[in-house]
């Protein structure tokens, strides 16, 4: 497996991404970024993002999350922001990303987690909640799913499966932008474009929209569906954070509250803004989060 490694200079002087650098190996000589800001003592609060974006997409949340108390661990999936990036699109699968991540978690031997988790953050973060539940006391979900192959998946999908897998072109930082109601500066779109400094590194990007489970056939459906039952016998808290702009995971949110006893009576929200939520509605979204945090201090 050939693997790059983005040049650090590539990420000098970033808007409003000021966090200090935190490396582990999931692999000999593969080694995954994390940012880990705020009391190293305190319950963890872990922000998993999606596609085809990286820490920085919750650059606004993490502050307000850790000055309210908490730590909070923003991870680059393997092939995104300050990661390594294996170089080849088949050097991806949906199970390799979740054993990635499994040994981050279980070295860092993170515990009484808080999961927040959106697009493939959720399609992996619940995964790894499910299986290692005894790590987690609260999942809250914004624009996300767990699919199994067996619903229908909207249109607009499938063309974004087959644009991923075809096209010559694939403009990160426009992608993003496509996404989120706020217009990005030039510096924002720039900064998601720098984990990739040419078309090389982008095979992680490439890879995650044809790994999403959308027939009965698939080889990570059937572990998706083990998920499932133990989501469906969860009772600590489970909130959606969806937005009311996103084509593509609208009325999940109602999916999982009426299918997951956890989500039973939560304070459920719709945030204004598009797909990534985290861009348009930062405050709002991080306040869910807190808040979240201290009724369980409360009880």
């Amino acid at each position: 497996m050939r693997i790059l490694r983005t040049d650090e200079a590539r990420f000098a002087g970033l808007p409003d991404y000021p966090f200090a650098p935190h490396y582990l190996d999931v692999e000999p000589n593969l080694r995954m970024h994390f940012v880990d800001e705020g009391p190293a003592h305190a319950s963890p609060v872990l922000m998993l993002h999606g596609e085809p974006s990286w820490s920085y997409l919750y650059r606004h949340m993490i502050p307000l999350v850790a000055e309210a108390g908490h730590r909070v661990l923003a991870p680059d999936l393997v092939g995104f922001g300050k990661s390594d990036k294996p170089a080849a699109v088949e050097d991806y699968s949906y199970e390799r990303h979740m054993a990635w991540l499994t040994t981050w978690l279980e070295t860092l031997d993170l515990r009484n987690i808080t999961l927040v988790c959106q697009n493939w953050g959720s399609l992996l973060g619940l995964r790894l909640a499910a299986e290692h539940s005894h790590r987690f006391s609260r999942i809250i979900v914004g624009n996300g799913m767990l699919p199994t192959g067996e619903d229908p998946v909207p249109a607009v999908f499938s063309f974004w499966k087959a644009f991923a897998s075809h096209s010559p072109w694939f403009p990160v930082g426009r992608i993003v932008q496509l996404g989120t109601e706020r217009t990005l500066t030039r510096a924002e779109l720039a900064a998601y474009e720098a984990p990739f400094p040419s078309a090389d590194y982008k095979a992680g990007a490439r890879a995650f929209p044809r790994l999403v489970p959308v027939s009965g056939d698939d080889p990570s459906g059937e572990a998706n569906k083990d998920a499932w039952r133990v989501l469906e016998k969860w009772r600590k808290p489970f909130l959606t954070c969806f937005s009311n702009g996103d084509p593509i995971t609208r009325g999940g949110d109602r999916y999982m509250q009426r299918r997951i006893p956890g989500a039973h009576g939560q304070p459920h929200i719709t945030l204004r803004g598009g797909h990534f939520l985290q861009e348009d509605s930062p405050e709002d979204f991080a306040r869910i989060i807190i808040d979240a945090l201290k009724a369980e201090m409360a009880a």
